[in-house]
Parts: C-alpha cells; structure tokens; sequence
C-alpha cells in the first residue's frame, strides 16, 4: 500500500505540474492545431505537457515505461510499471475556452491498476486513488452515488465525435437512456466525467469509443470509490488492449440496469 501511495504522490506532482503550465500557456492560435482525425485535434500545448510529466515521472522511476496519447500512444501497457498519461483530456474544450479539461495519470504494476490521479486544470482539484486505499478528492473520501432508481438518475456520456460510423447506435442508446432517466450530460472530458462518478454527482456513465488513457485513472477512482466500471459486454479489464473502446461504469445497481438496457440497442 505504501508503494502504491508513493506512486500516487508522483502522479499527482507530475499531474499539477502540467497542469499549472497549461492553466498558464496561450490557447494556440487555430492555424496551429494539428488535426490527428476527424474531430481530433492536438497543439504543442499536450506535447509539452506531456513532456513535462513524462520528465517528472521518470526522474523518480527511470525504468518504468510511459503510455500516452502524444508520446507513444502505440506502446502496449506491458512492464512493471506502466504509466498511462493523457496530458490534456478534454482538448477541444482548451481550444475554445470551455473549462472542463484535465490531466489524467494512471500507474499499472505487474498488468494491474495501482495508482490513479485525475487533475481537474480549471478548479485546481485533484482525485486521487490507490488500489486498495479508497479514492479521494483533495483529502475527501469519495463514495459513489446511492441513487438505484433509473427515473432519478443523472447520467454521463460521450459522444462518438471520433467515430461517426457510432452515431446511429449511439443515437438509439441515447434516447433510451434519456426517456429512462433524469437526464443526461455531457461535458467533453471523459477523465472528469469518470471523476464525477467516483464522487457521486454523475450515477452511471457510457461511452462508445475511449482510449486506455481516457480510462484508467477513473476506473480506479470509480472502483476504489465502490462502483463498478466494465466492457459492454461485462468484461472487467477495460484496458487490455483497448484502443477506441467502449465502458459502462456506475454504482452496482445503476450499473447494472445500464449495461442491460444498452445491450438491447
């Protein structure tokens, strides 16, 4: 456990010290974004940030290997220790000024999640979790919601904007989850969605196309705060192999009643 914790202190020096650079870097000007696809844009902004994480972690942990979504996003998350970083989640959102965007670290040992920090830039907050050490934010315990009646609930979501060939199922998903509940939000990062979650302001979530990056600090946070994160199709390792996957993730009971009604769309 206190192996786990030294990992999470690291993350989260490396995580507000990318985070104070981007609250503090000029929104680049529009002829400078690069556009890796369709709906997917990058700036020297998350190069540089991520550089200034992968800097500070492996300072303190030169062999391990860093996963990230500018740095080496063909790297497989295989090694003793493994970072997963995504250094701007929510991009889109530092282009245009909207403030909801984070940084997202994750440390894997021997293939399993054991340190997670999600950096939320705009409000300076940190979550924080350590495999079996619960899930925190700024010195909080977090728990996830008590909601279990779908017509009450409060859902999170993405939008497949990277994957269109998505829309008309997630469409079909959409309505069904908006005719069932007390509505649905989306705020354009999926790190902070799955922080909201942990902390039980959002009862469940789902999204069809994440990367590992996207995923694994919150899957952490969502476990260690008592909820349950899954594939589609049930599966408990959200990260193997994932590149442009789909999760579930909620209290047990909303869960639950989301994976079902998804799995008839």
């Amino acid at each position: 456990m206190r192996e786990y914790n030294d990992l999470v202190k690291l993350a989260q020096r490396a995580a507000i010290r990318a985070g104070d650079y981007i609250r503090g870097a000029m929104r680049p000007a529009m002829n400078t974004w690069t556009e890796k696809g369709q709906h997917d844009f990058a700036t020297e902004v998350d190069r540089a940030a991520e550089g200034l994480i992968s800097e500070t972690l492996t300072r303190d942990e030169p062999d391990s290997v860093i996963v990230g979504e500018e740095l080496s996003p063909q790297r497989t998350l295989r090694g003793q220790l493994v970072w997963i970083v995504d250094p701007l989640d929510g991009t889109t959102n530092f282009l245009h000024g909207y403030p909801q965007y984070a940084v997202s670290i994750a440390a894997q040992v021997d293939g399993k999640l054991a340190a997670g920090v999600i950096h939320d830039i705009c409000r300076k907050r940190s979550y924080t979790a350590a495999r079996g050490g619960g899930a925190y934010e700024e010195g909080t315990r977090l728990g996830v919601s008590a909601v279990t009646e779908p017509r009450l609930a409060l859902i999170g979501t993405g939008f497949p904007f990277k994957a269109l060939h998505l829309l008309q199922q997630y469409l079909s998903q959409f309505a069904a989850v908006l005719g069932a509940t007390s509505g649905i939000r989306r705020a354009g990062s999926a790190a902070l969605d799955l922080a909201d979650v942990a902390a039980g302001r959002l009862d469940a979530f789902w999204e069809l196309h994440l990367s590992s990056w996207d995923i694994a600090a919150g899957a952490l946070l969502i476990r260690e705060a008592g909820g349950v994160i899954t594939r589609p199709d049930g599966a408990a390792d959200v990260l193997s192999g994932v590149q442009n996957g789909a999760i579930v993730a909620g209290n047990a009971s909303l869960h639950r009643w989301l994976l079902d009604l998804l799995r008839t769309r």
